[in-house]
């Protein structure tokens, strides 16, 4: 119980590690089997049992999931918890040390080789001293499957600065860039890392109006983010991974009743945290002058119990958990539960 008050890059080393190389073990993904038989055909995107050392420290633990054609996934995970080394190893930038990742049923270099992924990384600069336009016509040049560079600039919302160079734009205009040379080309699976960084509120509505687009015309999306609620709006689908294990599986609705909890808020003067924090079915538990707020596995019985002792909340809200709550709940229960685990972080 917590208690608080107050574009296209490609590897020539990747190969598939041989089988049986891994040590890891998968945990169990909680929620709903979506990895199962309600899919048919080939998956887009298949990692069996994957794992990365980096001498001692394991960033990635045996990891399996599957990502279906249509899908907009969401990779959820606190820093350390091996999202980037996924994302990497799937885009064949790292060589996975055991287990198997496959691409539209090939090894990911062939798949991004033939044009079929476009990627937004975090990492990598771009090209100075030329303009947006350039840059994105020299891409586009480059890619097996080139899409007309006005039609790339419109649809990443940049053609108003298409004639600037590239390195006098903004934080949140350079992040729009990047988009555009991960749709230069008709790719059928878009992979995003930490896409709407240093973008403000609008431009991040407007740069999800776009993906929206994107999956509409057929294309698979994985991104990873810190925004939760941008995976709670825009995802099918959200994978918690922590200590590069995947911990849950599921749409954000059943990501949410995993945690298990209610959130339960009222007013209360006066307030007697000790009486609070022994309430039945407390998990967590924040005192702000007035306003508690209480985690719950049991919300008629807390709330029965505050009643019964003689006290009379005020402006009581009782509701299911949100995504950063179930989120926080599902990552903290691992960690206690593994503390012990792993000697470092993971990546």
């Amino acid at each position: 119980m917590n208690r608080l008050v107050r574009g296209d890059v490609m590897s020539q080393e990747y190969a598939s590690a041989p089988a049986g190389a891994h040590a890891g073990t998968q945990a169990t993904a909680t929620g709903t089997a979506h990895d199962g038989a309600a899919h048919t055909g080939a998956s887009v995107v298949s990692f069996e049992s994957v794992t990365k050392n980096y001498g001692n420290l394991r960033a990635v633990d045996g990891l399996s999931l599957n990502l279906w054609p249509g899908e907009t996934v969401a990779l959820l995970g606190p820093n350390g918890a091996g999202k980037s080394t996924s994302l990497d190893m799937l885009l064949a930038l790292r060589k996975p040390t055991g287990g198997r990742i496959r691409m539209f049923g090939s090894d990911p270099y062939h798949a991004i080789k033939s044009g079929r992924v476009g990627a937004m990384l975090q990492s990598g600069g771009l090209m100075p001293e030329v303009t947006v336009r350039e840059l994105v016509t020299l891409v586009a040049g480059l890619h097996p499957r080139p899409i007309p560079v006005e039609t790339t600039l419109k649809r990443a919302g940049i053609a108003g600065f298409a004639d600037q160079r590239v390195d006098r734009l903004s934080g949140g205009q350079t992040q729009r860039v990047r988009f555009a040379l991960a749709i230069a080309g008709d790719s059928e699976l878009i992979v995003l890392d930490e896409p709407t960084t240093a973008m403000d509120v609008e431009t991040r509505r407007l740069f999800w109006a776009n993906m929206k687009v994107e999956v509409a015309e057929g294309r698979t999306l994985l991104f990873a983010t810190h925004y939760l609620e941008e995976a709670d709006q825009a995802a099918d689908r959200i994978l918690v991974i922590n200590r590069g294990r995947l911990l849950a599986d599921g749409t954000p609705a059943e990501i949410k009743a995993r945690a298990g909890a209610k959130r339960l808020s009222f007013r209360l003067d006066p307030v007697d945290e000790p009486f609070l924090l022994g309430l039945p079915g407390l998990v967590n538990l924040e005192v702000r002058h007035d306003l508690v707020q209480i985690q719950s596995t049991d919300s008629d019985a807390t709330l029965y119990a505050l009643l019964d002792a003689g006290y009379r909340p005020r402006e009581i809200e009782v509701g299911s958990l949100g995504l950063e709550q179930a989120f926080l709940a599902i990552t903290a229960e691992d960690d206690r539960a593994n503390g012990d685990a792993h000697t470092g972080e993971a990546v």
